[in-house]
């Protein structure tokens, strides 16, 4: 009889510039991230965490909202206006965005305490997508705490850590 274990890669690091990303009251602007390319590694699932420092004297009872999306095919073709870059986006509308972006964090922002962290995760990015990891995939973050983000980017980051199985 075989057995069988998780193996996880060592945590890698999302590229998405989150220092500084201005409110957005509607959530249709934010952060997209760098595509990150499974076509190689094939995990089976990546869990997803981060940090995200809020500015100076967020607005309480705000969210920050974190998201994992997927192109459409192996072109790639991307949804909306996503491009698969590390690059700020506006979804045409949020009931565009819904359509594709699958919720990976919500964190309410509780406090107008200025340079809080609000941590997430681990989220598994394959139960976003009905249990199979996309090949590719890219995380949006935006927010709507009525004042940007922290400024440096060292207070902020996303990262993942790919999961195989082995049989022994």
């Amino acid at each position: 009889m075989a057995t069988v274990t998780p193996n996880y890669a060592a945590t890698a690091t999302v590229s998405i510039s989150l220092a500084s990303l201005a409110t957005s009251s509607t959530f249709a602007a934010g952060q997209e991230s760098a595509v990150v390319d499974n076509t190689t590694n094939k995990y089976v699932d990546a869990l997803l965490a981060g940090k995200i420092r809020v500015g100076t004297t967020p607005t309480t009872n705000t969210q920050i909202l974190v998201y994992v999306f997927a192109p459409l095919d192996d072109t790639p073709t991307y949804p909306d206006v996503m491009d698969g870059t590390d690059s700020g986006e506006t979804v045409t509308s949020v009931g565009v965005g819904q359509g594709f972006l699958k919720q990976a964090a919500f964190m309410n922002v509780d406090s107008n305490t200025s340079d809080r962290d609000y941590a997430f995760g681990p989220v598994s990015v394959a139960e976003l997508f009905g249990g199979t990891m996309p090949p590719k995939w890219s995380v949006f973050v935006t927010h709507n705490t009525g004042v940007n983000l922290n400024s440096t980017a060292g207070n902020h980051f996303v990262k993942y850590t790919g999961v195989k199985f082995d049989v022994a």
